[in-house]
């Protein structure tokens, strides 16, 4: 990645949450935002990693799909994760699954440079990361039919009522992330905060082309195979809960 490319990152505008649009007919209507892209200054490590390795493991957005095989080098199973924050995650599933595919989205730059950073030490090359916002990359880049799951931990909560409408996981967000999802597919999420767990769980099981793995249609155990977090651990020692949700995509239509 040249330095020209770094500076675009760095001095990116922010986002808005919303973005007003128009019907046909001139109604308004609302698009939603995954997140508010941030920006923030990159530590030497990050501004190198970005700089030398951004042609292994970067990945540019574009208004077409990416062809997924050729992207990994591989027909492999591809794993979606959006908002990887620091990748420290990310990078210890994808060590642990070489025959998986993990693909991450993150508008954090830092977060971008210490993945990559992070995957170089690591070793891995079954990561790929995307700088942009979630919901256009799933509208514009990722195939119908080609995920084999979606992963979704610590989403912004949104915690304000009057905010809630900002969060990520609506009907509109999951009916997306299902036309990408292969048949078999799952979506496994995750939040600290039970209000937005409550709304997840609702969304998701309102959604026909979805069952619930967990028993009694709730929340789901804590899987081992999902890392544990030092901002989890750090929730634990306060006391804070963590609900899991386990999906998956069955033969049904929605």
């Amino acid at each position: 990645m040249t330095n020209e490319k770094t500076t675009h990152f760095a001095q990116s505008k922010r986002k808005d949450v919303t973005t007003p649009e128009f019907t046909a007919d001139g109604r308004f209507k609302r698009k939603i935002r995954s997140f508010v892209l941030r920006t923030g200054r990159l530590s030497q490590h990050q501004q190198n990693a970005m700089n030398t390795h951004w042609s292994d493991f970067g990945v540019d957005y574009q208004t077409t799909p990416y062809d997924l095989t050729a992207l990994f080098g591989n027909g492999n199973p591809v794993v979606l994760e959006i908002g990887f924050g620091m990748g420290h995650s990310l990078v210890q599933m994808a060590k642990q699954n070489p025959d998986i595919n993990y693909l991450g989205i993150e508008v954090h730059t830092p977060g971008v440079g210490a993945c990559i950073a992070n995957a170089v030490d690591q070793k891995v090359d079954n990561l790929r990361v995307i700088c942009h916002d979630a919901v256009e990359v799933l509208t514009d880049c990722i195939p119908d039919a080609s995920l084999q799951g979606l992963q979704l931990f610590f989403p912004d909560p949104w915690h304000k009522a009057k905010h809630h409408k900002r969060r990520i996981v609506q009907r509109e967000f999951v009916d997306l992330v299902v036309q990408k999802l292969k048949c078999g597919g799952f979506i496994h999420m995750a939040t600290d905060w039970e209000n937005y767990a409550e709304q997840m769980l609702e969304v998701l099981s309102a959604t026909p082309a979805l069952a619930n793995r967990a028993a009694g249609g709730g929340y789901f155990e804590r899987p081992d195979f999902r890392p544990l977090t030092k901002f989890e651990q750090r929730g634990q020692k306060l006391g804070h809960g963590v609900w899991d949700l386990y999906f998956i995509k069955t033969d049904k239509r929605t």
